[in-house]
């Protein structure tokens, strides 16, 4: 027979519970959330949202992959990076502060494009649709350069674990609503009023930074930086220093290539999901049911796994375990090719991709953490995260073709089989800097 449960450990949990929760609850990591709602948001309005409105409007499959070319702001912020760390706005710097500033242009920005490219036409005028989108994906690569700083900047050390999670969860949320809210929208009251009121909707994040002071860690550097500060010195500190600290680490070359790779396979099966679905006969209410509503509690019980394998195995062995878990689960959907329209062999499919699809990304976003220098966080993670976003635009851009020459089964077998490079960098990674070296420092440092 078991024995009771001491109240001392009742006591404790009840206390450990508390202190949680008001850790969540403290106003500058509410705000992290809602920055993070607002960096999740525009991101599938310009990607798989976009492509299932198109698919429905009759554009064949190669259009479709080739659209995933509109991301590709995504992978090239690391080169306005450096602009938005380290200069402020004129106007609007002095009101609000240097990075509240380019939160609120980035923000105004984001909602006049998303709604200009909810006023386009797939058929009639795909090249001002490809246009707007572009204007979306920039703003919003924008945006993310200033909340990553912002978060940072804004969270004592012991936060920052906190910090992180809350705008995961945020950001998901948004995706969440740009995905299933916007499908549900447009199969109510059509595509432009969907999209109109996911431009509404980035009023949260606006006023998240109206109700939030400056960080105190940005007010201080602009301190030390003199105003009489010559193009070449300002050069030399906010492009050279980030990039070349990073670039001199032992093995740099081979961690960018594993980052970029990594994840292609995942990327190349997500950029064709949606008129995959449609083509089985799927309505945009089930999609939205089955693929956001539940697809996104099956992706967070997935990073709570991926976190917990991290923290019990190591990074890089986790980071294995994962990839190669992510790889094999894109080959649930031959099954669903084979099933067709059957919503319960979808809600089988989706659950496996996405909790698989999370471990991963929480192994994944810890190892690209690891690699960043605190001195440099916000340029040297736009680096990073513009070579993982590379893989989900340019490299993946191709799967419509793919498609169209092979069919739905060939396309899902080829997106396993694309995985692979990455798993075999991640081998030679783990040669060159063994997994007990690195589980607790910084790597390649």
């Amino acid at each position: 027979m078991a024995e009771p449960v001491s109240s001392e450990t009742v006591s404790g949990v009840r206390g450990w519970l508390a202190e949680t929760a008001a850790l969540y609850l403290k106003r500058r990591i509410l705000i992290v959330f809602l920055l993070g709602f607002s960096s999740g948001l525009p991101l599938l309005l310009s990607f798989s949202t976009l492509s299932a409105w198109m698919r429905e409007s009759g554009v064949d499959l190669t259009t479709i992959g080739l659209f995933a070319l509109v991301g590709t702001p995504y992978t090239l912020k690391f080169f306005w990076a450096p602009l938005m760390d380290s200069l402020r706005l004129p106007l609007l710097g002095r009101l609000f502060g240097r990075r509240r500033s380019w939160l609120i242009l980035t923000q105004l920005a984001l909602m006049l494009s998303i709604i200009l490219l909810g006023g386009t036409d797939p058929v009639n005028n795909p090249g001002l649709m490809a246009l707007m989108a572009v204007a979306v994906t920039f703003f919003s690569a924008s945006q993310d350069i200033v909340v990553d700083a912002f978060r940072i900047e804004s969270l004592p050390e012991s936060e920052q674990g906190a910090g992180a999670a809350a705008s995961t969860f945020g950001y998901r949320i948004g995706m969440l609503i740009a995905g299933a809210g916007a499908l549900f929208l447009a199969d109510a009251i059509g595509w432009f009023v969907a999209y109109l009121g996911m431009a509404s909707l980035m009023l949260i994040g606006l006023g998240a930074v109206l109700a939030s002071p400056e960080p105190d860690a940005s007010a201080e550097a602009e301190k030390h930086t003199a105003d009489n500060e010559s193009l070449a010195a300002w050069v030399h500190r906010a492009v050279f220093t980030p990039f070349s600290e990073f670039l001199l680490r032992r093995g740099a070359l081979l961690i960018l290539a594993f980052i970029l790779f990594y994840k292609l396979g995942d990327a190349f099966l997500g950029t064709l999901t949606n008129p995959f679905y449609i083509d089985l006969g799927f309505t945009k209410t089930e999609i939205a049911q089955v693929t956001k509503v539940f697809g996104l509690v099956a992706l967070l019980v997935g990073l709570f796994a991926g976190g917990a394998l991290v923290k019990h195995m190591g990074l890089l062995k986790a980071l294995l375990l994962c990839g190669v878990l992510q790889a094999l689960s894109n080959l649930i959907f031959v099954a669903q090719a084979v099933a067709g329209h059957d919503i319960w062999m979808l809600t089988v499919t989706i659950g496996v991709e996405n909790f698989t699809g999370g471990m991963g990304t929480a192994a994944f976003v810890a190892y690209l953490s690891s690699l960043t220098n605190v001195a440099f966080t916000a340029t040297q993670y736009a680096l990073l995260s513009s070579f993982m976003a590379f893989g989900r635009t340019i490299l993946s851009s191709g799967g419509g073709w793919v498609t169209d020459h092979i069919g739905w089964i060939g396309f899902f077998i080829a997106s396993t089989a694309i995985a692979v490079p990455g798993l075999l960098l991640l081998l030679v990674l783990m040669r060159m800097f063994p997994p007990e070296r690195v589980s607790g420092g910084k790597q390649g440092a």
